[in-house]
């Protein structure tokens, strides 16, 4: 790994990222290294920044941001051009974290050509250091075409948001036998396409577990349970700022959501009460 100095903004005694933009080979030094690898979503410039400044190595811009950002349903209404958008808004946040594109639905399901029109868009508009797609057997195909093209790819099995109205809607999968051997299937599958690594989420620990053992890229988990190589959360579960609903396997490290609320009404009162702006805040 390269040598780690202070990032502007990084609080004292928080380890900063490495000098330098970080590389796959990085990456899969960690892997080597039995180092847990960190990952968090991020969707715009200054979280990106907030988020690269403590050494986080891999952000996602998930298609999460149809939720988290743009107050859709789910993720199936997010398209190209907004994910582009978000993508390099957070590749201008960074300075060493990698920058993973979250391709929307529909932009690598209909053929391996397409999808790769549409893959090579993140690289070149948007700056980003590869792509993530969803699906196993299924988009093998697809993840060694994007490969072969010097794109790289991120794998996801279990749970896939993008599926989720095929699916019944989020449970978690894996849990039978039949189940078990189809996803480990999915994760040899993207393996042997090229994938430097998979998301694994909404798994059973052991099966999540036995899947990181059998593979020889890391996995990282998201409802997966402690056994794999990584850990990926969304930022707004971690941060607090949803209310309404935790999921299982997030943990909130804020309560962001109340102190924005505490901040702004403040704000209000001293504007109606004549307070704000003061002579400190005001120009003669």
């Amino acid at each position: 790994m390269k040598s780690r100095t202070r990032h502007p903004g990084q609080p004292a005694g928080v380890a900063g990222p490495p000098a330098g933009k970080l590389s796959l080979r990085d990456l899969r030094r960690l892997y080597e290294q039995r180092q847990p690898i960190v990952a968090v979503t991020a969707y715009d410039w200054i979280t990106a920044r907030l988020v690269d400044a403590v050494g986080i190595p891999l952000i996602l811009v998930g298609d999460s941001l149809g939720m988290t950002v743009l107050g859709y349903r789910n993720t199936i209404p997010v398209t190209l051009e907004q994910s582009l958008h978000h993508t390099a808004a957070v590749v201008r946040g960074t300075r060493s974290a990698l920058v993973i594109g979250d391709m929307p639905f529909l932009t690598y399901q209909v053929s391996a050509e397409e999808a790769l029109r549409n893959a090579g868009r993140y690289l070149q508009e948007a700056g980003a250091d590869g792509v993530k797609l969803e699906g196993g057997i299924r988009v093998a195909p697809t993840i060694h075409r994007l490969v072969a093209a010097g794109i790289p790819v991120l794998g996801h099995i279990g749970i896939q948001p993008q599926s989720v109205l095929a699916d019944g809607g989020y449970r978690v999968h894996g849990r039978t036998a039949e189940e078990a051997e189809a996803l480990k299937a999915d994760a040899r599958a993207v393996q042997e396409a090229g994938a430097f690594a998979v998301v694994l989420e909404g798994l059973p620990t052991a099966l999540a577990g036995a899947i990181t053992r059998e593979l020889a890229i890391p996995t990282i988990g998201i409802g997966a349970g402690p056994q794999c190589s990584g850990q990926i959360q969304v930022i707004h579960d971690l941060l607090g700022l949803f209310e309404d609903f935790v999921p299982r396997h997030a943990r909130r490290y804020a309560q962001l959501a109340q102190a924005i609320r505490d901040a702004l009404a403040a704000y209000r009162e001293d504007v109606l009460a004549g307070r704000f702006p003061s002579e400190e805040q005001s120009f003669q």
